[in-house]
């Protein structure tokens, strides 16, 4: 794919003989709406730890816009462009919303902490947190201490600081896990709203969201690459109907009918 802006080349994770990820082969496009679904255990949290630097891989390459960034932990993934939120929430509860979003802007500055205050500088993180936070919606939530948000609106806030770092590329870890309805529907319309220099990949269970999110779907089962394609085509997947229930044909489509 000449347009991939990341690609896995037969990833592995194992644990003696468990093999979390097994040779797993896979191009993400850039700008993409990418899904990765799979039943439970088949790797899809290890898969993005592993692409996201936060576990080294046993064996395989992760290349990212071109270079090969296998070597590479986390921080320094994360500085090339390719950010991971997590299953649950990363915020600092006893600051108020706006604090955090400083915080996420001076960390992707690289600002050092500096011995005499400059009112020029502090606008300007100020000013840039204030718009990452109306990207999400949470600008009139600015004074309010983190710990007092809704789980979805802390979902919303950890948005707004990957938004910070100014990724090329999120990786979404389960965002919408413990979420309402309204919740999810909010999460989702957020995603929707990111600009297309942002590439997005998620794992999630609620499939709802995944077909109303994603152009392409990705298939874990016990580690391996079962599918990948048009969600149309992943529905219709023999090798993914058995891996959910078991069996390989079941009249009615599998995730029912997109909306």
């Amino acid at each position: 794919m000449s347009d991939a802006l990341l690609q896995l080349r037969d990833l592995s994770l194992r644990y003696g003989s468990l093999a979390a990820v097994d040779g797993v082969t896979l191009d993400v496009r850039a700008g993409a709406r990418h899904a990765l679904i799979g039943p439970n255990g088949a790797g899809k949290s290890s898969l993005f730890s592993v692409v996201a630097g936060h576990t080294p891989e046993t064996s395989g390459r992760v290349v990212f816009d071109g270079q090969d960034v296998t070597g590479l932990g986390e921080a320094g993934r994360a500085r090339a462009g390719l950010v991971r939120t997590f299953q649950h929430s990363s915020l600092f509860l006893g600051m108020t919303v706006l604090e955090n979003a400083k915080l996420a802007v001076e960390r992707a500055q690289g600002r050092p902490k500096r011995p005499w205050p400059s009112p020029r500088a502090d606008r300007a993180i100020r000013d840039e947190a204030m718009q990452h936070l109306k990207s999400v919606g949470l600008l009139d939530r600015r004074s309010a201490l983190s710990g007092a948000l809704s789980h979805g609106e802390r979902r919303q806030l950890e948005v707004g600081m990957v938004l910070a770092c100014r990724p090329r590329l999120v990786l979404f870890d389960e965002p919408t896990a413990g979420m309402s309805v309204a919740e999810t529907t909010r999460f989702a319309e957020l995603v929707e709203s990111l600009p297309r220099e942002v590439t997005v990949v998620v794992v999630e269970h609620d499939l709802d969201v995944v077909f109303r999110l994603a152009e392409r779907v990705s298939v874990l089962a016990a580690g391996k690459l079962i599918a990948d394609g048009t969600p149309e085509a992943v529905r219709a997947d023999e090798k993914v109907r058995e891996a959910y229930l078991g069996r390989p044909r079941s009249s009615g489509p599998l995730f029912g009918v997109a909306s």
